[in-house]
């Protein structure tokens, strides 16, 4: 995702790399931000949630090779999980503790797949908050917690079905210009001195430019000089990436899924996928930080030998088109990156500093770009989420000791919760249920009025205008009464589709409108089920002892439910139960104790039909074990 923080964009020919300032004790420096990861998420090792509904990862080769690279490395599309697709979210500057929360409160139940870290390792002091992109180690120890309390949060998230990437800063060390210090975690460093022993580097393991990057066309100073003084590493040299597969690989062991590679522009890809070569996973999905511009040899595409790429030019679209006429955006995927390769996001935590995207301070339009990614079938979805600001180098709200605070969204003056409004965080559930369905019914005014349908699953309508629309829309929805999704949680605004996929609305100024199979009005469930015209009663055994029974489940060829899925209640002595509205389909299950604990009937799943099913180690009988 993002490099360094972002400040003010720095002229450099036909470079539109942005600057971002940068800690020292003495002068402030201006760093070019580096290119966004967003959100693939991890390419390829994967285990899934439980069920086995998911198809397994293909590998392809890249579409693209580095004119570095001699050997292609395979590489998965950033994987769907089941039940809840793969909109990731970048939680910037959160604590490990208040991001194990959030899994738990939010993030699970609303359907998000992944959470993206800040950097975890070791880095200077300083109250800014790009201190976490200058390492002085690999230690996991840093102002956002602990490596006890970074193990805790993946394993809660992971119980949450919500799994981790994590933001890898491995470009560099910290600035040459700072002179020797001593790190967060106590770590004393120097200038090409860091003795580690988690990174430990010496003058021999940084490249031999020790002048600052001057011209952005010269591939050679991009991948071998410094980078605003900081201190480039040889990642060439062996020793160099096998430190660096070393500190990945610790992230890995303890339930890492994938990474977002910063700063990777500077790093040339023959290297990155040298060091990845050397991972327990070697396939673990990562997503590079490369932001292209017209001109310069170094290019996103070039990086799709070892992972996926974010699409900065996506996010930059967004901005100018919601400040001109969205009627533009059904051709925002032309000339970018291939759909399963890039990483898009409306901002990051670089760019919504810079002006070069927009940012919550946007208001209602930011919350229409974030509709709009979430409903739109580009690239794989990274929400932001971060806390207010003024001053731009302004680090999150800290204790005395440095520790970030633990955020809290009942604090909205310091903590954006973006992730948490409606408009963001039920459209994410609105792109589980959609899937793969194409874009159907385009519909604009010519100017900032837009609407459009995901085949048959569901229908959404954007007003990027100051006053109301009122209209009939066409849709391919099948006729039902529909959650308007983005009107709140629950069910508190709905509409009705005719036969004829019809619906009338009201869409109000700088507003959206959002109907999805998976939450129509009167389901047994609530507004997340389908509409009940046949049920079923689904019974399952307690004799494996757990204190809660969840059931996971699709309905036909419908989404999944939110991990862990609908709880069941006490039927019967051994029994508990819940009701199913199915339309007559065949329902796809797993069960599971919601606290990671699954029974999936050996990875196949169980097919459940008819109006009981009974479930009962590993066999499904038709018969009401209650009656």
């Amino acid at each position: 995702m993002t490099r360094q923080l972002m400040a003010a964009p720095r002229s450099r020919g036909r470079s539109n790399h942005w600057s971002v300032r940068r800690w020292s004790t003495q002068s402030t420096a201006l760093l070019t931000a580096g290119a966004l990861a967003a959100s693939a998420l991890l390419g390829g090792a994967l285990t899934p949630l439980a069920p086995a509904s998911a198809a397994p990862m293909a590998t392809v080769q890249p579409a693209v090779a580095s004119p570095v690279l001699t050997s292609p490395v395979l590489v998965s599309a950033a994987p769907t999980v089941p039940g809840r697709g793969n909109t990731a979210v970048n939680m910037f500057q959160w604590t490990w503790n208040a991001i194990a929360s959030e899994c738990t409160s939010t993030l699970g139940p609303a359907g998000y797949a992944y959470v993206q870290t800040s950097p975890p390792q070791e880095h200077i002091r300083g109250t800014a908050w790009w201190t976490s992109y200058q390492p002085v180690s690999y230690k996991l120890e840093s102002k956002l917690g602990t490596r006890t309390e970074f193990k805790a949060m993946v394993d809660t998230c992971d119980a949450a079905g919500v799994k981790i990437i994590a933001d890898t800063v491995i470009n560099h060390m910290t600035g040459a210009d700072g002179g020797s210090g001593t790190g967060f975690a106590g770590t004393p460093y120097g200038i090409e001195s860091f003795p580690g022993p988690d990174g430990g580097y010496g003058p021999n393991d940084f490249n031999d430019c020790k002048t600052n990057i001057s011209n952005y066309s010269d591939r050679y100073q991009v991948q071998n000089c410094r980078l605003v003084s900081l201190q480039d590493l040889k990642t060439g040299s062996d020793y160099v990436r096998s430190e660096i597969a070393a500190y990945l690989n610790d992230m890995i062991n303890l339930g890492v899924v994938g990474f977002r590679i910063d700063a990777a522009k500077h790093i040339p890809a023959g290297d990155l996928a040298a060091i990845k070569g050397k991972l327990t996973n070697p396939n673990v999905f990562w997503v590079h930080e490369v932001i292209g511009a017209a001109g310069e040899p170094i290019q996103p595409s070039e990086y799709l030998g070892s992972g996926d790429s974010h699409e900065f030019n996506y996010a930059r679209t967004l901005k100018s088109r919601f400040d001109g006429r969205i009627a533009d955006l059904r051709s925002i995927s032309n000339g970018l990156l291939a759909s399963d390769r890039a990483g898009v996001f409306v901002d990051n935590h670089d760019t919504e500093r810079n002006g070069e995207t927009m940012n919550y301070k946007w208001g209602a339009k930011y919350k229409l770009a974030n509709v709009f990614m979430l409903a739109y079938p580009y690239g794989w979805p990274t929400v932001y989420t971060g806390y207010t600001f003024s001053d731009k180098d302004a680090g999150a709200p800290q204790q005395g000791d440095g520790q970030v605070i633990d955020a809290s969204c009942s604090n909205t003056a310091t903590w954006t919760c973006a992730h948490r409004w409606p408009e963001i965080k039920n459209m994410v559930g609105f792109r589980t249920a959609v899937g793969t369905e194409a874009v159907t019914s385009w519909w604009d005014n010519g100017n900032n009025q837009i609407a459009f349908g995901r085949g048959s699953k569901g229908y959404v309508a954007i007003n990027n205008e100051a006053s109301a629309v009122t209209r009939t829309f066409q849709s391919s929805l099948p006729a039902g009464t529909y959650c308007d999704v983005v009107a709140g949680d629950g069910c508190t605004k709905t509409v009705s589709v005719n036969g004829s996929g019809q619906l009338t609305a009201t869409i109000p100024a700088y507003g959206a409108l959002a109907l999805h199979v998976g939450a129509l009005s009167g389901g047994t469930g609530g507004p997340g089920d389908p509409d009940p015209a046949t049920k079923l009663a689904v019974y399952y055994s307690t004799n494996k002892g757990w204190s809660a029974y969840n059931v996971h489940y699709k309905v036909g060829s419908g989404a999944w439910t939110t991990v862990p899925g609908k709880a069941m209640s006490a039927a019967c002595t051994g029994w508990v139960s819940t009701t199913i509205a199915t339309s007559g389909a065949t329902v796809t299950a797993a069960f599971n104790n919601g606290s990671g604990t699954w029974d999936n009937n050996g990875s196949k799943d169980y097919t459940l039909t008819g109006a009981t099913a009974a479930v009962k180690d590993g066999t499904v009988t038709t018969t009401d074990p209650c009656a």
